[in-house]
C-alpha cells in the first residue's frame, strides 16, 4: 500500500503585506526587523546552507555589488538555518580562500541571520517542503521604507539568482513610485516608461491626436521618455 506524505502548510506573506517582524542574532549583531531599516529599502534573502558552492557564488556577488545597492538606498540582509558560528567560519573562508570570477578577498559586511529554529524562515515561507524540509529555498523579499513587501521572487536550491535583475527591481520599484508610472518588459533606467491609462474617452482621444512627448501605440498604451539621470537623481534625493 502506497504511503501518503503530508506536509505542514506553508505560510507565505504576500505583496502588499507588512513584513513580518522578528528579532534575530546576525553576523553584524542583533537586529529588530524591519524596524531597524525604516527609511531604507531592504532585500531580505535566504540561502539553503553555508559552505555550499551556489550560495558562496551568490554571497560573493552580493557583497561585491553592495555599494551599488547602497547607492539606491537599499540594505541587504541574508538568512539561512545555519548557526552563527557556521556563518562566521563560512564568511571567513570566502574572504581568505575563494577566488571566483575575478572576485577575491571578498568581505561580507551585511548581516547574515542565524535561524537554526527556522522560525524566521517559516514566517516568510522560505521552507518549501516539496524542495526541502531542512533547507530554505532562495527567497528574495523587497521591502520598502515603510516596511511593506513590494516584490517576492523564489528560486529553487539548484539555481543561483540573477543579481543584475535584483538591482533592476529595486530601481524600478522606486521609479514607479517617484514618477507615478509603470515600467514595460525589460525596462532599464533611461528607457521609456508607461503613463497611466487614460481615464476617459476625451483623454484617450487627446493623447492619440495631440502632439506631445507621449508615444501612443494605441489609446491604452502610451509611453514617454524618462532619462537615467532623472531616475537616479530622484532615488538619491528622496
Amino acid at each position: 500500500m502506497e504511503q501518503s506524505i503530508s506536509y505542514e502548510p506553508v505560510s507565505m506573506p504576500r505583496i502588499g503585506d507588512a513584513a513580518p517582524e522578528f528579532n534575530a542574532v546576525t553576523t553584524q549583531g542583533p537586529i529588530h526587523f524591519p524596524n531597524d531599516y525604516k527609511g531604507h529599502w531592504v532585500i531580505l534573502f535566504s540561502h539553503p546552507a553555508d559552505f555550499t558552492p551556489v550560495c558562496t557564488s551568490e554571497f560573493m556577488t552580493f557583497a561585491t555589488m553592495e555599494p551599488q545597492f547602497e547607492a539606491v538606498n537599499c540594505k541587504l540582509v541574508g538568512l539561512s538555518i545555519d548557526g552563527l558560528y557556521s556563518h562566521i567560519a563560512w564568511l571567513r573562508t570566502i574572504k581568505e580562500k575563494i577566488d571566483y570570477k575575478g572576485m577575491k578577498n571578498v568581505e561580507v559586511n551585511f548581516p547574515l541571520i542565524e535561524d537554526i529554529t527556522m522560525e524566521v524562515a517559516k514566517r516568510y515561507g522560505m521552507i518549501q517542503p516539496g524542495e526541502s524540509s531542512t533547507k530554505a529555498v532562495r527567497a528574495v523579499f523587497f521591502i520598502d521604507p515603510q516596511g511593506t513587501i513590494r516584490t517576492i521572487i523564489y528560486y529553487p536550491l539548484s539555481l543561483g539568482r540573477n543579481f543584475d535583475e535584483l538591482l533592476r527591481v529595486v530601481i524600478a520599484l522606486q521609479t514607479a513610485d517617484n514618477f507615478d508610472v509603470a515600467l514595460p518588459a525589460d525596462w532599464r533606467p533611461g528607457d521609456d516608461v508607461i503613463v497611466p491609462p487614460a481615464g476617459s474617452c476625451g483623454v484617450a482621444k487627446e493623447r492619440v491626436e495631440t502632439k506631445s512627448d507621449l508615444t501612443c501605440h494605441d489609446w491604452f498604451f502610451c509611453t514617454k521618455p524618462l532619462s537615467e539621470d532623472k531616475v537616479m537623481h530622484a532615488i538619491k534625493n528622496k
